[in-house]
């Protein structure tokens, strides 16, 4: 009895882990997603660029550069009321798309889907967001 009850377990786990491991994937996007707005609220723009991904900061090869884009572009993502993590999807082991609902400075709600990749020294790192208005229940 111990023995098929062990042998259930492990058969469960088996089927489990991959699951549990993409649940990993997508907190720990979250936490790189998270960390970069708390930076930008707090106004530490060489932390917040530090969460870009090397294809981002191939385009903006510097500080300023990537935060004129972001405070001409984002300013939903720069400057957030607040934000709540909606609806993630791990597209390959290295690769997750995360949805995020903000209420920006201006009080309006957006949608971002940011992409994120897996670097070789195992964090993650924003590919890229796109930025579009959201519809709320009241409008």
């Amino acid at each position: 009895m111990k023995l098929r009850l062990a042998s259930t377990a492990a058969a469960l786990w088996l089927c489990l882990a991959p699951a549990l491991s993409g649940e990993a994937e997508i907190r720990a996007a979250q936490s790189s997603i998270e960390a970069q707005i708390k930076a930008f609220l707090a106004g530490d723009n060489e932390r917040a660029y530090s969460y870009a991904a090397p294809n981002i900061k191939q385009i903006y090869p510097t500080v300023d550069r990537f935060m004129a884009m972001v405070q001409n572009g984002y300013q939903p993502v720069w400057k957030p009321r607040d934000y709540a993590f909606g609806d993630a999807v791990e597209m390959s082991p290295t690769t997750i798309a995360q949805r995020v609902l903000i209420t920006g400075p201006d009080g309006r709600a957006y949608e971002a889907l940011y992409t994120l990749s897996l670097q070789d020294d195992g964090t993650f790192r924003i590919t890229g967001v796109s930025l579009r208005g959201a519809q709320t229940l009241g409008a």
